[in-house]
């Protein structure tokens, strides 16, 4: 028998202000303990803030079955404390407050919504095999979301998300200068051309599409399930020699952990190695099943822990982005992202891009709106990477739970298909 308990002590705090109105903070307390048993194959959870025998004997209660399910033993033990230079929970609400108003005022548009959430998260686990880890991670951010009509109406949106503290924000009016010169221009902007042809994606929309087309192919459940593109292609090329993919939570982006959610140390992951698949991500139970390395079990506050990704990024090539122009030549530069579709099991991925621009004889040209771009995992094959690695912060939804996580890429250029949205 197999057992583990978590206790999680989450604080949250937001604010939102929208065209210049305060909406009521709003504070969220969540304390509470998971047990979980595995017993002849089959898990029983309990959840409640009880003693540790009773919820592990509530747990075992829970055992109403036998199963198939096996865990990859591994013992850790340590603790963590990310203690920031100015503590979020130290600066005033006023403060806060001020910061948004200033940000709103800076904004030269017809409408916006801004928000800033905090939050700090105390783990606590332990298991039968002796594990014992803690850790305490605070996060931050800042979001806007802006609306402005000309010839249409469009919207863009900015977001700084860190792990740390207040300091991290110092560069956030950056998003609202963004905001300033790229929207005014965005409403009168032409429709994209359509039809398959060079795409030049910029780094966060690069990101995107490393997390969302590969990463979620790359998540153990989804290969055990038969529903990823990538079953079974372990030491398989999946990609050109110039591609190497990473996950990495010990990187102190967005996706930061120092133990995952079943208490195993955060360690760098190479996926993809020079275009060869080495690995998968996994928890204990896939690890088990796939002969891989836990540590990539999370959970969305005491839910049961699923395979998730951390801070994904695609690694760095050896091109400027003016090289990149020119081998492009004619086609079309995309930047951002306001989300989309894949589908694991083909690679297929549907992408809207915040906005763009024409590429014409290696210059960025006249500017364009509501682009998608579609296309399968194979483009990898065939990608020209450049040097600067950016990641972009924020939340991934997978079976009904939500964690933190980043997208890193350079810019790349690619063949893909482009057309409206």
């Amino acid at each position: 028998m197999f057992y583990d308990i978590r206790e999680v002590d989450i604080s949250s705090f937001t604010i939102t202000l929208e065209d210049g109105a305060v909406e009521k903070p709003k504070i969220v307390n969540i304390k509470s303990k998971c047990f979980r048993v595995l017993k002849n194959g089959f898990w029983g959870v309990f959840i409640g803030d009880v003693k540790d025998d009773e919820g592990l004997r509530e747990a075992e209660r829970n055992v109403v079955a036998r199963g198939d399910s096996e865990v990859e033993r591994s013992t850790s033990r340590g603790k963590y404390e990310m203690k920031p230079k100015i503590p979020p929970w130290d600066v005033d609400v006023e403060e806060k407050i001020a910061m948004l108003k200033d940000l709103h005022k800076s904004l030269k548009v017809r409408s916006a919504k801004i928000s800033y959430m905090e939050n700090i998260k105390k783990f606590y686990y332990r298991d039968s095999d002796g594990s014992e880890v803690e850790y305490t991670v605070p996060r931050l951010g800042i979001s806007i979301v802006a609306i402005e009509k000309g010839k249409t109406l469009q919207f863009l949106s900015k977001r700084l998300m860190k792990v740390g503290g207040f300091e991290k924000l110092k560069e956030v009016f950056k998003l609202t200068e963004e905001i300033n010169e790229i929207l005014p221009k965005l409403v009168d902007a032409r429709s994209p051309p359509a039809g398959e042809m060079n795409v030049l994606m910029d780094s966060k929309l690069a990101g995107v599409f490393i997390h969302e087309a590969f990463g979620h192919a790359a998540e153990a459940d989804h290969v055990l399930q038969g529903s990823s593109i990538l079953s079974g292609k372990i030491g398989e090329t999946i990609a050109g020699k110039n591609v190497t993919i990473v996950d990495d939570p010990t990187i102190e982006e967005f996706g930061f952990f120092p133990f995952d959610d079943e208490g195993v140390k955060a360690e760098r992951k190479i996926l993809v190695e020079n275009g060869i698949l080495k690995s998968y991500l996994h928890s204990r139970e896939t690890a088990k099943k796939l002969k891989g390395k836990p540590g990539n079990a999370r959970s969305e506050g005491i839910d049961f822990p699923i395979v998730r990704m951390s801070n994904t990024f695609l690694m760095p090539g050896d091109y400027r982005f003016d090289e990149l122009l020119e081998l492009c030549r004619n086609g079309v530069y995309l930047i951002g992202s306001k989300g989309g579709e894949t589908n694991p099991a083909t690679g297929y991925f549907h992408f809207s891009a915040q906005y763009g621009y024409i590429i014409r004889n290696g210059e960025i040209s006249e500017m364009i709106r509501d682009v998608g771009l579609m296309g399968y995992l194979e483009i990898l094959n065939n990608i020209k990477i450049g040097r600067n690695l950016n990641f972009d912060p924020g939340f991934c939804g997978k079976a009904s739970q939500t964690v933190p996580v980043a997208d890193g890429s350079p810019e790349i250029l690619c063949r893909a298909k482009v057309g409206g949205e």
